[in-house]
């Protein structure tokens, strides 16, 4: 399926983030509940796993989660063994950055970097460089689970074009060369993130997935998120 076949949804809108994690926020302040998990706790193992396995924390990496929310994942990625120095999470609403610093507060990861930005029409703030300097393409890994899909259900515009459409090209502005992006979706199958994400515009190519537990329905057998990885081609 092709973004622009997608109706749009309140979930594509940031009014309904924005009340999302005002009222797990205040859960948060309130009973120490950190709200929900995007798809699910398995969800957030499988991608650390994956990272451990294809980017180490012995490699040092640079890694930058699109639509941190609470900010779970990162911080599966830091009890994994991730520097948290090197981690940060951008997310376009300000209840949802404003919870992810409390849980880091309480689970002693503050030095995880959380900040307010809209991906599509922002640039996050790069992590500083160890001589002071900063460099905007300095994400070895970018991440995503779900936020390709929330995008994807936006407002059309005049030309009934989805916001989702220019997320590809932002994706490849901020890899390293060799750096790869990780994105876990409900939305969409592997073969349309790959008609999505590996074009001639991008040059990402294909890198990995991840199984996830497949159902049968109708006589057809597969899953309802999945995982894939893309690579942007190192300098030659």
């Amino acid at each position: 399926m092709a973004t622009e076949e997608l109706n749009p949804s309140k979930l594509g809108t940031k009014e309904h983030w924005d009340q999302v994690y005002e009222l797990e926020l205040n859960n948060f302040e309130e009973i120490g509940e950190e709200g929900e998990i995007w798809f699910g706790e398995n969800s957030v193992e499988k991608m650390v796993d994956w990272a451990l396995d294809h980017l180490p924390p012995s490699e040092n990496p640079t890694i930058l989660e699109v639509g941190s929310g609470n900010g779970t994942l990162l911080f599966g990625l830091s009890e994994a063994g991730y520097e948290q120095t090197r981690l940060a999470g951008v997310d376009y609403s300000e209840g949802a950055v404003r919870l992810a610093h409390g849980i880091a507060e309480q689970r002693e990861a503050s030095s995880v970097s959380f900040r307010t930005c809209n991906f599509l029409g922002e640039t996050p703030a790069p992590l500083p460089c160890h001589d002071g300097s900063s460099d905007t393409q300095i994400w070895d890994l970018l991440l995503d689970k779900g936020t390709y899909d929330a995008i994807a259900l936006g407002p059309k515009d005049e030309q009934g074009r989805s916001p989702a459409r220019d997320y590809p090209k932002r994706v490849v502005r901020l890899l390293k060369p060799g750096g790869i992006f990780l994105i876990t979706s409900c939305n969409f199958t592997e073969a349309e993130l790959k008609a999505s994400f590996c074009t001639s515009e991008t040059g990402l190519v294909y890198h990995s997935n991840v199984r996830h537990p497949t159902i049968t329905f109708g006589g057809q057998t597969g899953s309802s998120i999945v995982t894939v990885a893309f690579q942007k081609p190192a300098l030659v």
